[in-house]
């Protein structure tokens, strides 16, 4: 790791071997499977590093006007679209900045997809084939009255135009789950598939996990596309991108304690900076600490902002905090920097690159002109 002491405190940190590593577990996806896969910026817009991404991917997938556009001029190519909503204001200009664009509902198709027909966009469909292996409400997208995606009883015929359906029903998901997902897809929209050009399987194929089977994932590509030849298959991962790849250093700056429960008192925020630890909500893994064992000392993490609920734990640490000790929160890049606010106006982490040679390179610090901006 590099060196603590040269780093910014709070600063997002990421490590460009470990992303190397990444790419080329998914570079081999690519080859063997003969599936596209590309970059969803949900999960990490840190264009800094999309010239390396871009080698790597078969493009890139956005969900609104501003991420499209940041795919045109810093990715160097339009984008995949797809968002739950376009609106009048912003569609013009998403179609000057898209070659795919995909439609939640079939109202949005008959309202915007004949101009982007005409122009030579290649349009499709979000459905909802009713299966998600997720379990958490607030990532599930086939929770029943779901927003997102045409369920079957809706799409009795296909559109004159549709080049290609989509569905996004996974999150740090295995091979196996997008198998049952292809089941579900096939049972409900078998049909459709002969008469279509591309289906994208969303994101959620975490292939750059420890322990995930990589081979199972070629292996079911390959069966889906000899079932249906001639079916360009995309996929669209986020997280796997940037899994691991980074980390958020914090400093501890206050020690409290209430009721038996001892806090460290961080210059970072939950609510703030790491927002899935809270929504998810997930304890997150800290270099030098585990979880609580028997008799061990617990500490709560706290966070800098003024909500009662910025705290998350419980952890023991192998050496106990003090006062100025630096603490690293681990796999900290994807989902976070795209995820962050500036409540209260506590200080925005810089965002960092971690070389191979062991320098350190701060591409972007935030300071009061960047909150000032933000408000009215």
């Amino acid at each position: 790791m590099t060196d603590l002491s040269k780093i910014p405190s709070p600063c997002y940190v990421l490590d460009l071997a470990s992303l190397e590593n990444n790419l080329r577990v998914i570079d081999s996806v690519r080859e063997r499977s003969g599936a596209e896969i590309i970059v969803a910026l949900k999960a990490c817009a840190m264009w800094r590093i999309f010239p390396l991404l871009a080698r790597h991917s078969d493009g890139a997938t956005a969900s609104s006007l501003a991420e499209a556009r940041l795919v045109r001029e810093e990715y160097g190519r339009r984008a995949h679209t797809y968002a739950p909503v376009y609106t009048d204001r912003d569609f013009g200009q998403i179609m000057e900045l898209s070659d795919h664009i995909t439609f939640n509902s079939l109202g949005q198709w008959e309202r915007f997809a004949p101009q982007a027909i005409l122009r030579g966009i290649s349009c499709g469909l979000r459905i909802n084939p009713g299966y998600s292996p997720v379990e958490t409400d607030l990532y599930n997208p086939c929770v029943p009255g779901s927003r997102l995606g045409i369920p079957p009883e809706q799409l009795k015929e296909l559109p004159a135009g549709v080049e290609g359906l989509h569905f996004h029903v996974l999150c740090e998901s295995g091979p196996e789950h997008l198998e049952r997902a292809l089941e579900a897809v096939e049972r409900n929209f078998g049909r459709f598939l002969d008469r279509i050009a591309w289906l994208n399987m969303g994101g959620g194929h975490l292939m750059t996990r420890e322990g995930y089977d990589c081979d199972r994932l070629v292996a079911v590509l390959r069966a889906f596309r000899e079932r249906h030849p001639g079916l360009r298959l995309i996929l669209e991962p986020g997280s796997a991108f940037t899994w691991r790849t980074g980390f958020l250093v914090s400093t501890v700056e206050d020690v409290v304690e209430n009721g038996g429960v001892r806090t460290a008192m961080l210059d970072v925020s939950f609510a703030c900076h790491m927002p899935d630890c809270l929504e998810m909500p997930y304890k997150p893994a800290i270099a030098g600490a585990h979880d609580p064992r028997e008799g061990e000392r617990r500490w709560r993490m706290g966070g800098n902002s003024c909500l009662a609920g910025d705290f998350c734990g419980d952890w023991a640490f192998d050496r106990e905090p003090r006062v100025g000790d630096r603490i690293v929160f681990e796999d900290m890049i994807h989902y976070t920097m795209v995820k962050t606010t500036m409540f209260n106006g506590v200080h925005h982490p810089a965002i960092a690159v971690a070389h191979p040679d062991g320098s350190l390179e701060v591409v972007r610090e935030f300071g009061y002109e960047d909150f000032r901006r933000r408000m009215s």
